[in-house]
């Protein structure tokens, strides 16, 4: 991912509806701002099939609810007049990426934290961040021997659907916390008051986040010549740290002969491309950044590169998937055990009708006892509509238990053996695991039980940091990583032989 300073995305006037006079341009609200959209909408019938706004006329899931309508409309005014976080071509390039992958030709590592704060937006978690990312897909280079592409779950994943809207503690019921975004994880009245001004902070964290991510990578950050910049401290007495180093070297040992041999430099090796993704959750939010650009003749959801729908809010006639159709990124949808082969289906058609390549990645999250059941009919049932999709296994959200003392964990042998389980079963039924979606931290944290050093549930109290859903810390990110490098290697080597043995 380049930085494109004055681009001419970010150039263009902020016009939600590239038809509509100034006075009219303003990002929509609830309420009154709706019909502003169907008055505009009405004048083009090109665009009356959707539009932006569209979605405001179905059922939306997961909304907050505000109290003051007019504060929520000056904040979504004045965030649909901001830059843009990302540009269209960039968007273009990770699409390409993707199309690639459904071809096997390469590998998508999605990760980063469940839910982002405003409080981490610090330069040494970013770093820690973007380090556990590069080391695993340095590690998955080795093993696949394919491209690994690298979208982060950050810049911009400050929202979380919940399971019910409120809370109850002591007997005092108060609205759920729903994300940094939209309130605050404090158990007062003032502190869950959803807040307009909050969706301001997150596009702010959000481009401080980007633009850091940006400066490290364009400034050698991600050189293949030099992985010890992504060392993490914790890590050097790791049981993997020997391993680890061993596939660093042997890269390392690549580099260095083909440069020898050709007297030129690996260019490729010295910068890596990066791309961001979050829940397209908070309509308002999306909408207000999506953007007409006259050059591609497409709209574009420019907070991020890839966002995608989650379980709760993928309902066919809902506003969520009325958005998501009409935007030109790559997006993501999540498909759990809750999800029938006749609604993926309608997604599919819904979400991709053209068939576009790496328009459309489902990301699987059945959890270790649904997966063998459940998958083979999810790939049976997209292969029957001739639909092209980028399969990538989530094996986090399935997999969430919670202990005897009421602790939200995840055991490494599940989060493992769901990644196995799905290698094999894709492999089985003739398609092909493209890539894996991971919660993760770059910090050492105690918030999954099991992996090398065999924390145990006693462990979760040192450094258990999460207000949502439990990550793997940097050294269980790393361990997944070689392990599903092993995995793949073994399996190739496998084929070779038996290729040979058939001769």
């Amino acid at each position: 991912m380049r930085r494109h300073f004055g681009a001419p995305d970010a150039a263009l006037p902020i016009r939600m509806f590239p038809h509509a006079k100034r006075s009219e341009t303003r990002p929509l609200c609830s309420g009154a701002c709706r019909c502003v959209a169907s008055r505009i909408m009405s004048k083009n019938t090109l665009l009356t099939e959707w539009h932006p706004a569209s979605w405001q006329s179905r059922p939306a899931a997961q909304q907050p609810k505000y109290a003051n309508a007019a504060a929520l409309e000056r904040t979504i005014g004045a965030l649909g007049r901001l830059p843009p976080l990302v540009v269209s071509w960039e968007v273009e390039a990770l699409r390409a990426k993707l199309a690639q992958a459904e071809r096997g030709e390469q590998f998508l590592l999605q990760g980063g934290d469940c839910s982002e704060s405003f409080e981490d937006c610090e330069s040494d978690n970013i770093a820690r961040r973007l380090k556990i990312l590069l080391q695993m897909s340095l590690v998955l280079l080795q093993g696949l021997k394919k491209p690994v592409i690298r979208v982060g779950r950050f810049a911009g994943q400050y929202a979380k659907p919940r399971s019910a809207d409120t809370e109850t503690r002591d007997g005092l019921t108060l609205p759920c916390y729903r994300g940094d975004n939209v309130n605050r994880p404090g158990f007062t009245a003032a502190e869950r008051e959803p807040d307009p001004e909050l969706l301001l902070r997150g596009y702010e964290r959000a481009s401080l986040t980007l633009n850091f991510v940006r400066a490290l990578i364009d400034g050698g950050f991600a050189d293949l010549h030099h992985p010890e910049y992504w060392d993490l401290g914790f890590m050097r007495h790791s049981p993997l740290r020997d391993a680890y180093q061993g596939i660093v070297d042997s890269i390392a040992g690549s580099l260095e002969f083909f440069e020898s041999v050709s007297g030129q430099r690996v260019h490729a090796a010295t910068r890596c491309d990066f791309y961001t993704s979050h829940e397209g959750l908070h309509l308002l939010s999306e909408q207000a950044q999506t953007r007409y650009i006259e050059r591609q003749k497409r709209w574009y959801n420019l907070s991020t590169h890839m966002p995608w729908v989650g379980m709760r809010t993928a309902a066919i006639d809902g506003a969520h998937v009325e958005y998501f159709r009409g935007i030109a990124n790559p997006i993501g949808v999540k498909v759990g055990s809750a999800m029938s082969a006749e609604w993926l289906q309608e997604l599919v058609q819904v979400l991709n009708p053209q068939a576009q390549p790496g328009r459309l990645t489902l990301i699987h999250r059945f959890g270790i006892k649904d997966i063998e059941q459940r998958l083979p009919e999810m790939i049976r049932a997209v292969r029957a509509v001739g639909a092209r999709v980028l399969w990538v296994c989530d094996p986090m959200h399935g997999n969430t238990e919670t202990t005897s003392g009421g602790v939200k964990t995840r055991r490494f042998e599940n989060i493992l053996g769901e990644v196995e389980a799905a290698f094999r079963i894709h492999e089985e039924c003739g398609s092909m695991l493209g890539g894996v979606h991971i919660e993760l931290t770059g910090e050492d944290v105690t918030e999954c039980i099991g992996g090398a050093r065999g924390l145990a549930e006693a462990d979760l109290a040192r450094a258990y940091k999460s207000a949502v859903d439990p990550r793997l810390n940097g050294e269980q990110s790393l361990e997944l990583a070689m392990r599903i490098a092993q995995r793949v290697g073994a399996n190739r080597r496998t084929a070779r032989v038996g290729n040979r043995l058939s001769r």
